[in-house]
Formats: C-alpha cells, sequence, structure tokens
C-alpha cells in the first residue's frame, strides 16, 4: 500500500496542479516587489524584534525565503520547509544562508528545537484540513520551552479563527497574543486578518 498516494493534496499543490506555472509567477511576483523597493519583510521584523541575536527559527511554509532570508541577514539560524520544489529552490537562490528544505509541514521531524516558528503567508489556509492539527502539533513538538509560534493569515480563506484556536489549543499551543496585523494592531472581531502569537502549553 502506498500511504504517500493517500495523503490529502493541499489547497497549494491543487492549485499547482491547476496551473503548473503558479510557483514560477509566485517566485518573479516577490522578486519584482523587492526590486521595486517594497516592503516584503513586515513579518520578519516582527519575529526579529521577538528574539536575541542567534537564535533557531523555522520558517514553515518558507516559500521563496523573503522572511527567512532576511532573519538568516539579522543573524538568527534559520531553517525553512516548503511542499513546493520551485519555492525551495528560488529561496536557495536568492537567499542563501539558511537550510532550506522541500518537506511537508504536516510530517514535521526535524532534529532540533527553534525559539521561533514562523508560519506566515497564509500557509495555514493553503493545507488540507485533515493535516492541519498534525501541522500544529508539528510546531509545539519542535518549540524550545520558550519558544514561541507566530502564525498570521486572513479571513475568509476556508479557516475560522475560532477553529483555528480551538486546533491549536488542542495541539499544545497556548495564545500568549492575538494581533489582527503583523505591525502589531490589536486582534477585534471585526479583524480580517490573524497573526497569533503561541507558546507551548505547560
Amino acid at each position: 500500500m502506498d500511504v504517500a498516494n493517500e495523503r490529502t493534496p493541499s489547497a497549494w499543490e491543487e492549485r499547482i496542479a491547476a496551473d503548473p506555472t503558479h510557483s514560477t509567477w509566485y517566485v518573479e511576483r516577490f522578486r519584482k516587489l523587492a526590486a521595486q523597493g517594497e516592503d516584503i519583510v513586515g513579518e520578519a521584523r516582527l519575529i526579529d524584534a521577538m528574539l536575541g541575536r542567534g537564535s533557531r527559527v523555522l520558517d514553515a511554509g518558507c516559500g521563496p525565503g523573503r522572511i527567512g532570508g532576511y532573519l538568516h541577514t539579522a543573524g538568527h539560524t534559520v531553517v525553512g520547509v516548503d511542499v513546493d520544489p520551485v519555492l525551495v529552490e528560488a529561496a536557495i537562490i536568492d537567499h542563501p544562508g539558511p537550510t532550506w528544505l522541500v518537506g511537508d509541514l504536516a510530517e514535521l521531524d526535524l532534529a532540533t528545537d527553534f525559539d521561533a516558528i514562523v508560519c506566515a503567508g497564509n500557509v495555514m489556509t493553503f493545507l488540507a484540513p485533515s493535516t492541519r492539527t498534525a501541522v500544529l502539533s508539528g510546531f509545539a513538538n519542535h518549540l524550545a520551552p520558550t519558544g514561541r509560534a507566530v502564525i498570521g493569515f486572513g479571513a475568509n480563506r476556508g479557516y475560522d479563527f475560532p477553529d483555528f484556536l480551538t486546533d491549536a489549543e488542542s495541539a499544545g499551543l497556548t495564545p500568549d497574543l492575538l494581533l489582527s496585523t503583523w505591525d502589531l494592531r490589536p486582534f477585534t472581531d471585526e479583524a480580517d486578518f490573524l497573526v497569533a502569537i503561541l507558546s507551548r502549553a505547560h
């Protein structure tokens, strides 16, 4: 029995299957924004502000490396994981230094723990719903005792905020702070975006 073939594809994988050029478009989009001087690392600045120099960071769903690349330049030890090999190849080319890996976040098994895990870019909403709790449990298992996971995604993308927070709790993660933007605006019931800062339940 081929268990790998039984895995439910993520929304990202379904998008790539429907349009094989999407990954390349995504890479070029962020390269163009960076070349135009746009701010594409706001998430990374929040993470950097939470950490001492030389911290261990997991960029979960790293895409083409914009967040992990910035954090590496800021002096942190970064591992980035993404299911899309095209995006990981772009990360290796554009942001040398971190360890970039092709992998499924639902099967995360790294031989280290992290002071911070960042999961940005609506990654949580691209996961197969059946794997969400496994991904969050993997985050909890890879956090250092005082580490924190920071997860951000938008509303109306198929993963309601209350459901996410319930899943996080069941995975062993406790909310420390909820924000509505990466620039630290407080979360409200009307917010259309959530940035959750979570720690391991003790």
